[in-house]
């Protein structure tokens, strides 16, 4: 079995990252069957009222993440400073602290959401289906937090392996219920709605009774007393992650209200498949840094300064490779991506082809940014993490999304996430060099 503190070459770094890769791949993948059923046994209406309310629900979910990667980053820290019994104690107490959090969420998420619905601008039956799809999935919002905290804490737990078994049950609860709810009972975007928040309930709720009894991984449930600076370290080590969360949400629903002006619902709906294909594309970066982060932290905290700078150098490679690879697969498979989503409207397919053209670009750079805010936040310099964060998934993006259109029209909008990530990658740089002398990373 492969721990923290092993020296990782490539293969080994390959090896103990390949799980959450697939994890969050997967995770990607049966996010997108709700559009899928949605789109082609539902309609176009309905397909395009589950992208417009999404990035609000997302809002909400990812103050798992938060809790996932600050405390990822800050047990395995302890771990490498030998405090094994403290490292469950701060674990123990996040997931308390972030289910009781996804509760109060839930309750004002669903008090709330007709009033969002309609400020983002949703009226008539688009209103309604937003309304419908998102009061269903924020019942089973704790989980959905919990779900999104584990997936960060299974690497950490040396479990990576069963954080993508327990992913791989909810994905299959999550289709099989699709495939029932929506294309046999017809049940619309409310069935998409509740085949997503069961399979939430198995991916929050497995996880929870695994570490609450004796097993043989590094973290277990145990009882703790409140410690309120290792709460702070951990919010302040996964603010980045939160806010490049909350950032995309915001910039999402930018995005739907641009082109809701300049294509209508067709642009929603082809907006809402690049996102899908973004999604499943962006879980390799994400799921690799994730799954690095224990790794790096590890080594930091127990001053192995060769080691991290052979995780940097490795990594620097590693994502380098699958950029390329996430470009090439993004221009060919363009046109099938779009036709399996909305083969039926010959209009709405060629405009999402001639999206995905554009916005696969951005794959070349949205790896780099990513991992360099994991980098630090896993150094648990929260704060540079989350400025890298706060600049690629917000400033940039909303900057160049209002101003892009205003002299390509709606090619400005494709070009502007493209233009954000290039934006992302410098500034991610400026960081690394700037804090070389402080961490000693090369």
């Amino acid at each position: 079995m492969i721990q923290l503190s092993d020296h990782f070459n490539y293969k080994r770094l390959l090896s103990f990252t390949l799980p959450s890769i697939a994890m969050l791949i997967f995770t990607s993948v049966y996010g997108v069957v709700d559009g899928f059923f949605v789109s082609n046994y539902a309609g176009k209406t309905p397909f395009a009222a589950v992208n417009f309310i999404y990035p609000f629900l997302m809002i909400l979910g990812s103050i798992g993440f938060m809790f996932g990667t600050g405390g990822s980053a800050l047990i395995s820290l302890t771990m490498g400073q030998g405090k094994g019994r403290k490292a469950n104690e701060i674990f123990s107490m996040n997931i308390f602290i972030s289910a009781l959090v996804g509760v109060i969420l839930a309750i004002l998420g669903i008090v709330f959401l007709p009033s969002v619905s309609g400020l983002l601008g949703a009226e008539g039956e688009l209103l309604s289906q937003c309304i419908l799809y998102g009061r269903i999935v924020l019942i089973a919002l704790p989980f959905y937090v919990l779900q999104f905290e584990f997936q960060c804490l299974f690497a950490t737990a040396q479990k990576p392996r069963l954080g993508l078994f327990v992913t791989l049950a909810a994905g299959v609860t999550n289709m099989v219920l699709d495939a029932l709810f929506v294309a046999v009972f017809s049940w619309g975007a409310a069935g998409a709605a509740a085949a997503t928040a069961l399979s939430q309930v198995v991916g929050g709720l497995v996880p929870v009774i695994y570490f609450a009894g004796k097993n043989t991984s590094l973290l277990r449930l145990v009882r703790f007393r409140f410690d309120g600076k290792a709460l702070g370290k951990t919010c302040t080590n996964g603010s980045s992650e939160l806010m490049s969360n909350i950032s995309m949400s915001i910039v999402s629903m930018m995005y739907n209200v641009q082109l809701m002006n300049y294509a209508g619902e067709n642009g929603i709906a082809a907006y809402g498949v690049l996102m899908y294909v973004s999604m499943i594309f962006q879980a390799v970066f994400l799921g690799y840094s994730v799954g690095t982060a224990p790794v790096i932290g590890y080594h930091y905290g127990a001053h192995n300064i060769g080691e991290l700078k052979g995780l940097l150098k490795k990594s620097s490679v590693l994502i380098g490779l699958f950029s390329v690879c996430m470009l090439g697969a993004g221009e060919l498979l363009s046109r099938p991506l779009a036709v399996l989503f909305v083969g039926y409207d010959k209009m709405l397919l060629d405009m999402t082809v001639h999206a995905f053209a554009i916005f696969s670009f951005s794959f070349l750079c949205s790896g780099f940014a990513i991992f360099g805010s994991s980098f630090f936040t896993a150094l648990n310099d929260g704060l540079t993490s989350a400025l890298i964060s706060f600049l690629r998934t917000l400033v940039f993006q909303v900057t160049a999304v209002i101003i892009f259109p205003v002299f390509w029209a709606l090619d400005g909008i494709w070009w502007s996430v493209v233009a954000a990530e290039v934006m992302a990658v410098a500034v991610t740089i400026l960081f690394l060099i700037g804090k070389r002398k402080k961490y000693q990373y090369f």
